[in-house]
């Protein structure tokens, strides 16, 4: 099933829309070159907030290694060879999708724009493109699921819910969120393995500015019946009526402090009968484990830096992954990704589509979500194009070989 209301028209118009526009004197409402999204974003934004999304977890040498992996990295065009009918559609957990780029699960959209997640599920339902909102969400899945399809103007867009999973103490919490996800067609859960408790990130501890604290990221446990009874039970007021003892509690209920084990996967299998990811895999190891759990799809990430630190480019880790699977499960990539061209090296090295982050947030944070549509589509634009002028027909045509490696060469 395709979700977009964009089939008849090629993602690469976009680039002949802003070239006819120009011939009325109007540019483009912010710049298409993904090196200035972040700056574009830096110069209207509060600085905690920015410096909120920029940020990763201590020196920040996993933020960088993520962009270092991809230019190891080069793709080798082939030159005269029929691609007149270019798709960039790709299937993914047996559905067809329109293109390889999904919205990333980033969460306090509100922090930095007024839009908030309602503008980036705006952008998904308007391009066709899957969204994954975040546990730490500023907004409701039920408002983000009826901005989407409003946007894409159809009652069937692909999203999914991102899960920091409580322990068992909160199954009921758990439930009740699947229970809201399902009514609102959230048709897939994405179980985020790498955080269990918050990072150290230098650039919010300087600001002293957790957004948790300040309620921005309490959409999803503040609106759940289930949680707000508990909370009610244990402190005799409802959760929102202090904002920082509410964001305390859901905090200790979506970060314990303990890691989840294989076996736990089980609950969710009975209490969700869509299909289950996990994402923050990095090893071959783990990779195969997550296949023997009995998981529909992987995705390779290192949560875009913001996690750990001193880890390696999350896209180093993606063709041994890749390989290790094999066709058991989907692999998906997440990290780092910031051209079309980064989308197409992630697709040569074996993920099936591709989550972005950080590009969509500046793009909202700069303009709103006409920003983020604009991010969106100058991503899928430029994608469509690249594969073209590179002799790639289709997005799932890319493989290792159309990719050469680089190897640092030691000095003299």
């Amino acid at each position: 099933m395709t979700n977009s209301t964009n089939t008849a028209k090629p993602f690469s118009s976009y680039q002949h829309d802003i070239y006819i526009a120009g011939t009325k004197g109007i540019k483009p409402i912010m710049t298409t070159n993904p090196n200035l999204w972040e700056s574009a974003a830096k110069q209207v934004m509060e600085p905690m907030n920015f410096d909120y999304a920029k940020g990763g977890a201590g020196a920040g040498e996993t933020v960088r290694r993520n962009r270092e992996a991809f230019d190891k990295w080069s793709i080798i065009p082939r030159m005269v060879r029929s691609n007149t009918k270019r798709s960039l559609k790709v299937k993914v957990l047996g559905q067809e999708w329109d293109s390889p780029i999904a919205i990333a699960p980033v969460g306090v959209n509100r922090i930095f724009h007024p839009d908030g997640e309602k503008g980036i599920a705006h952008a998904a339902g308007k391009m066709g493109s899957p969204y994954v909102l975040s546990t730490f969400a500023s907004e409701s899945p039920e408002v983000v699921a009826q901005a989407q399809d409003a946007a894409a103007g159809h009652d069937h867009s692909i999203r999914w819910l991102q899960l920091y999973w409580p322990q068992s103490v909160d199954h009921d919490v758990t439930r009740s969120i699947l229970r809201r996800a399902k009514q609102h067609r959230y048709t897939a859960l994405v179980i985020t393995l790498d955080i269990f408790s918050m990072s150290w990130r230098p650039m919010d501890l300087d600001n002293a500015y957790l957004p948790l604290y300040k309620g921005y990221s309490t959409a999803l446990g503040f609106s759940d019946p289930v949680f707000r009874r508990k909370f009610r039970e244990k402190h005799g007021h409802e959760a929102d009526e202090d904002i920082l003892k509410g964001a305390f509690e859901w905090e200790n209920t979506i970060f314990p402090n303990l890691a989840h084990t294989w076996s736990e996967l089980e609950f969710l299998r009975k209490e969700w009968d869509g299909q289950i990811l996990v994402k923050g895999i990095q090893t071959a190891t783990d990779a195969e484990m997550a296949v023997q759990a009995g998981v529909d799809g992987i995705i390779v990430s290192n949560h875009g830096g913001r996690q750990y630190d001193g880890g390696y480019g999350s896209l180093d880790a993606l063709q041994e992954v890749a390989e290790a699977v094999g066709d058991k499960v989907d692999v998906l990539f997440d990290s780092g990704v910031r051209t079309g061209a980064d989308v197409m090296k992630a697709l040569a090295l074996g993920a099936k589509a591709v989550f972005v982050g950080r590009p969509i947030i500046y793009g909202l944070g700069a303009r709103g979500q006409e920003g983020a549509l604009h991010v969106l589509r100058c991503l899928l634009a430029d994608l469509e194009i690249n594969l073209g002028i590179t002799g790639v027909q289709n997005a799932v045509d890319l493989k290792p070989s159309d990719l050469r490696r680089y190897e640092a060469k030691a000095s003299l």
